[in-house]
């Protein structure tokens, strides 16, 4: 579907809309009221026009997902939320007070200020990484200052990285996924499991308030993202003489290229902004230039220089590490209702063996080679939803609880391929498809055919019984013997 426009007075599931307070690229915030709600809240839409780009969609979903299970001071409370296939929406309490997006009109700021909001940040990380949840997209305007009590508040977890859940942005995207000045080395290379990430963008922040001046820059490309691996910033006491070098020791230290060298938690960055004097310094504090360019070459090109890797950053929860990962290709145009019924049925015997695993519904919407695609129907509703939507349906009578269950649109020229790569990138153990039985499909090859041939991983392909469409069309399908096994669950 669309966006719609929700005009003052409307009733979206007994809330009133008000006046729309903020127009964002990949969403709209709303006032609403509720009878049963006396607290100011605020509805997020998700921005669904013509040629949206889907990750505004999947990040919408890691929020939905993500903020109902956060709780405590630091981050707004939920309240509702809608279902994609009715209209989608968010809704959470209207944090009373000002984002730090407000104060960069004042910077540089005094370094006793900037150490001060850096330990209310860096206390609220703690309580958010205490809850799993990565944030990976620390920014002035992601932080609310709490009318009142000065605590801060986060917002915004469409980025975010849950480690009991599904990481959706992950397994959909190759590209990285942050704001450029803020991000850390290893979010620019894909990592998003890391919570010294939040470190690093808190560095960034600290850096600004204190300098007025970003310390990476905005970059707009990849290659420009990459170099923070092995370029240093400017030291801050090298722009601005009045910053302690206690300050100067913490910053630099959180935009440390190897998260291994930051802080190892949010609660010890915390800990230090609040007692420089107990701070411990190196020679970082007293920096006044960057590193000569023979040190940044070799850290850009010796083999023992530091890289971010996924493989380097493998260190996930043992039950995520176990727990293997069930994926199914639903080809949601499929008429054959038996085919469909017996792709469901077959999930359901697998996942009986394997109670622990994790199911990743995929479906591929093609995309065109050389014209242009439409992302709306006929009927102005958005493609990419309503195959999502069609996917939940699917995958309702399996009654698989939140944690256990995603669903991916993958947009691709060439069905195959997304599949393969799926499985390749996210290390899948099993997947089942279904095959159809036309004679053209016969001659001329088919998807399942071949992802029987290549796929790194148990295949296992589920048709209609040959005897039974001819014999008897009420003839319930049947697993097929096409089951290429290369590495079991």
């Amino acid at each position: 579907m669309a966006t719609p426009v929700l005009e003052i007075g409307t009733l979206l599931d007994g809330f009133t809309i008000g006046q729309r307070v903020h127009k964002g690229g990949m969403a709209h915030l709303y006032a609403v009221t509720h009878p049963a709600h006396d607290i100011p809240m605020l509805m997020k839409v998700p921005v669904l026009h013509e040629g949206e780009d889907p990750a505004a969609i999947v990040s919408f979903e890691m929020e939905q997902m993500i903020l109902p299970r956060l709780s405590g001071p630091h981050v707004p409370r939920f309240i509702a939320a809608g279902d994609f296939s009715v209209q989608p929406y968010l809704v959470f309490e209207r944090v009373p007070g000002a984002t730090l997006y407000a104060r960069l009109p004042d910077l540089p700021l005094p370094p006793a200020e900037v150490a001060a909001i850096g330990a209310k940040v860096a206390a609220a990380l703690t309580d958010l990484h205490r809850q799993h949840v990565v944030h990976l997209d620390i920014k002035p305007s992601n932080i609310i200052l709490r009318e009142g009590t000065g605590e801060v508040v986060l917002i915004d977890f469409g980025l975010s990285h849950h480690a009991q859940l599904p990481d959706l942005m992950f397994e959909e995207f190759r590209l990285p996924y942050g704001t450029a000045p803020y991000m850390a080395p290893e979010q620019v290379y894909g990592i998003r499991t890391e919570p010294r990430s939040d470190l690093f963008a808190l560095g960034s922040l600290l850096y600004f308030f204190a300098t007025g001046v970003r310390p990476f820059g905005d970059p707009q490309t990849l290659k420009g993202l990459q170099r923070r691996v092995w370029w240093d910033p400017i030291p801050p006491r090298k722009l601005k003489g009045d910053i302690p070098p206690w300050l100067q020791e913490i910053i630099l230290r959180c935009l440390a290229p190897n998260p291994e060298v930051r802080h190892p938690t949010a609660a010890q960055l915390a800990f230090d902004l609040s007692h420089p004097d107990q701070v411990r310094l190196t020679p970082r504090a007293e920096k006044l230039t960057r590193d000569p360019w023979s040190a940044r070459i070799k850290r850009r090109f010796h083999p023992d220089s530091y890289r971010p890797t996924l493989d380097r950053q493998k260190q996930v929860s043992a039950a995520v590490e176990t727990a293997p990962i069930v994926a199914v290709a639903i080809d949601l145009a499929e008429s054959e209702e038996e085919l469909v019924e017996a792709l469901r049925t077959t999930v359901k015997r697998v996942l009986v063996t394997v109670p622990d695993a994790r199911l990743a519904c995929l479906n591929v919407l093609k995309t065109n080679l050389l014209a242009m695609d439409q992302t709306l129907d006929k009927e102005g509703h958005n493609i990419h939803v309503q195959r999502l939507v069609e996917l939940k349906h699917w995958a309702r009578g399996l009654d698989l609880p939140a944690d256990r269950i995603s669903y991916h649109v993958l947009e691709a020229v060439d069905a195959t391929d997304a599949i393969l790569d799926y499985i390749s990138s996210n290390a899948v153990d099993h997947i089942v498809l279904g095959a159809r039985t036309s004679a053209m499909r016969n001659i001329l090859g088919s998807v399942s055919g071949e992802i029987v041939q290549k796929a790194p991983c148990t295949v296992t392909v589920v048709r209609k019984s040959r005897a039974g469409m001819k014999t008897d069309p009420s003839a319930s399908a049947t697993p097929s013997t096409s089951v290429q096994e290369r590495a079991a669950i």
